[in-house]
C-alpha cells in the first residue's frame, strides 16, 4: 500500500511574512549617499523646492522725463536767444535813460478852512530830457501826478500825451488840484515849517510810455518819477522859490 501523502493545512487568513519595505512609509523618495546617514537607520526626508531667478527689469526712461528735458532744453534756449537779441539792441542803440526835474512851482490857491481841510492848486513846471539818440518816446494816457505833504495828497494832475524825439528836452507846466484832510499835528508842523522856510514835499509820477527804436514801437511800460522837494512857502499868489530838488526814476515792467 502506497505511502499516503501527508497534507498539511494552511491558514489563508493569516498575513505572510511580507519582505521589509524598501522606503519606510511617509518618504517620498530615499536619499541615497548622504553623508548624514547613519548605517542601520533610514536618512531625514529632505523636501527640494525649486528657486525661479527672476530678471530685474530694465530701466527706461519716460515720456514724461524726456518731455521734461526738452522743454527745459527748449527754455534755455529761448532765453539764451532772448539774451543775445537784447545784447546786439543795446549795441546798436545804446539806450540811456530819460532825465526828469521839477523846475518850478507856482501855487494859485492854498486855503486851510476850520475843518484843517486844505484846497491846493498849484502849477508844476516839470523838464524832460530824452538823451537818446536812436530812441524815440511816446507819453500816453492814464497817467498820474500827486504832490504829498506829510503823507496827505494836496493835489493830482495828469501828464500830458505827447512824443519825445531824439536827444529832445521838452518843458512842461502842469496844473494840479486837490483837497486833504490835515491832522492838528500836520497843520502845526506846517505852521512852522513856513515860518522857517523849509516846508518838505514829495512829487510823485507814474506814466505810461512806449519806447521807439528805430522803426519798431515797442510794448507800454510805466515811466515812474519820485522827487523830493524842500520849499520856502505854501502862500498862494507868491513866488515859492524851491530850495532843493532830487530826482529817481525807474521803469515799471
Amino acid at each position: 500500500m502506497a505511502e499516503h501523502q501527508r497534507i498539511h493545512p494552511v491558514d489563508v487568513e493569516a498575513p505572510s511574512q511580507a519582505a521589509a519595505p524598501l522606503v519606510p512609509p511617509g518618504l517620498s523618495r530615499s536619499d541615497k549617499g548622504d553623508p548624514t546617514a547613519v548605517a542601520g537607520q533610514y536618512p531625514p526626508y529632505r523636501r527640494t523646492i525649486p528657486v525661479s531667478h527672476s530678471r530685474p527689469p530694465k530701466r527706461r526712461r519716460s515720456c514724461c522725463c524726456k518731455c521734461l528735458c526738452w522743454t527745459i532744453l527748449t527754455i534755455i534756449i529761448l532765453i539764451l536767444l532772448v539774451a543775445a537779441t537784447l545784447g546786439i539792441l543795446y549795441l546798436i542803440f545804446n539806450p540811456k535813460l530819460p532825465k526828469y526835474s521839477v523846475d518850478r512851482l507856482a501855487v494859485s490857491a492854498f486855503t486851510v478852512d476850520s475843518n484843517l481841510t486844505a484846497h491846493a492848486s498849484f502849477d508844476v513846471t516839470v523838464t524832460a530830457e530824452n538823451p537818446n539818440k536812436k530812441i524815440g518816446i511816446y507819453y500816453e494816457g492814464g497817467s498820474q501826478l500827486s504832490v504829498w505833504y506829510s503823507g496827505f495828497s494836496l493835489c493830482e494832475g495828469v501828464f500830458p500825451e505827447f512824443y519825445q524825439g531824439h536827444r529832445n528836452t521838452t518843458v512842461l507846466t502842469v496844473v494840479m488840484t486837490g483837497e486833504a484832510q490835515l491832522g492838528s499835528t500836520e497843520m502845526a508842523a506846517l505852521q512852522q515849517q513856513q515860518t522857517t522856510g523849509m516846508v518838505p514835499l514829495d512829487f510823485k509820477g507814474d506814466v505810461p510810455v512806449r519806447v521807439k527804436l528805430g522803426s519798431l514801437k515797442l510794448w507800454k511800460v510805466t515811466s515812474r518819477v519820485r522827487c523830493n522837494l524842500v520849499v520856502d512857502s505854501l502862500t498862494a499868489n507868491n513866488r515859492i522859490q524851491i530850495r532843493s530838488s532830487s530826482c529817481k526814476f525807474r521803469l515799471k515792467l
